[in-house]
């Protein structure tokens, strides 16, 4: 898990010195954004941050960390039922936007990397615990409302796959998650 968070920052390092270079064109625009799913925080009581630096107007390469986290809507409720897990986002986004209407539509490929544990109780056989670390690579599709370069709002959802026979065997291999994000840009 170390290794795999330092070569993310390595990533978002060296992609942010280009990212200088190339802003030098238009010092107007945002370089960065922060945010939060928010949609995520109230239905799953996960807490999902990110983190966007722009290398254009119409590309960016995110970071995002999920304490947590859980495998896609899948409910822990009910007694014995315990998702225990963190993951880690690398994501490039290209956004479908203009200089005068910088609000539209994106997509984004990434990779995910999730650690931790899911326990349950079975009547059966006692309690049972699900190894949830894998990486996972997906793709997603989203709408963001900017609002004078420096609010942006709006909606995404994405699938993905994860590579542990575990998590498969006790979940599915495809997970679904969606959300809806509140940034600020600066």
């Amino acid at each position: 898990m170390k290794n795999f968070i330092g070569a993310l920052l390595l990533v978002v390092f060296f992609g942010g010195i280009e990212a200088k270079a190339q802003s030098l064109e238009n010092p107007g625009l945002p370089q960065n954004e922060l945010k939060l799913n928010i949609f995520n925080t109230i239905i799953n009581g996960s807490l999902e941050l990110g983190y966007e630096h722009f290398l254009d107007q119409n590309q960016s390469i995110g970071l995002g960390m999920t304490f947590m986290d859980r495998f896609a809507y899948v409910s822990d409720q009910g007694e014995g039922k315990d998702f225990q897990a963190t993951s880690a986002t690398l994501s490039y986004n290209y956004y479908f936007v203009t200089e005068s209407n910088p609000s539209g539509i994106y997509v984004f490929p990434f990779l995910k990397y999730r650690g931790g544990s899911f326990t349950e109780v079975l009547e059966d056989v006692g309690t049972v615990e699900t190894s949830m670390n894998s990486f996972i690579i997906g793709f997603g599709a989203g709408y963001k409302w900017v609002h004078n370069d420096k609010f942006a709002l709006g909606p995404y959802i994405s699938l993905a796959r994860g590579f542990n026979d575990e998590v498969s065997d006790r979940f599915e291999p495809v997970e679904f998650n969606g959300g809806f994000t509140i940034g600020f840009r600066f």
